[in-house]
């Protein structure tokens, strides 16, 4: 299925997108260490938050199936750049903390974090980026 998403530049290193179903806005800048205000998402927080978000939906369609309750549940993405070879997105380091009293069998934690571990996004960045997992 298809989605289309309409983007405009607005000036000053902003953009505006609108997501065609829902109507839904969002605006970037570039970041601080590229001339931007860093007042909104940059294009690469928005790659860290897609690939947060992307494992957390993944957790929370595996743990609907398994009978438990995510609701709590937390991601912290740490996003750093390279310059080497190119500017672009060298580690997402991701901290997922389940939360306090969450009782998890051995399989459950499995399936967890196997659901993580293949998320779309992750399944479609670039190999070159490093992506580490912890879960807490």
């Amino acid at each position: 299925m298809a989605v289309e998403i309409d983007i405009a530049y607005e000036g000053k290193l902003y953009c505006g997108a609108i997501h065609g179903p829902s109507g839904a806005r969002l605006r970037t800048t570039a970041p601080v260490d590229n001339g931007g205000t860093g007042d909104q998402f940059s294009p690469t927080d928005l790659v860290a938050t897609a690939l947060g978000t992307c494992m957390l939906t993944i957790m929370g369609i595996a743990g609907q199936r398994a009978g438990l309750d995510l609701t709590g549940t937390k991601v912290r993405v740490i996003k750093e750049m390279t310059a080497v070879p190119v500017r672009r997105i060298g580690r997402l380091a991701i901290t997922i903390t389940l939360p306090p009293g969450l009782a998890l069998s051995e399989k459950d934690r499995t399936s967890l974090e196997n659901a993580a571990a293949t998320c779309p996004v992750k399944q479609s960045l670039h190999r070159d980026v490093e992506v580490v997992t912890e879960f807490v």
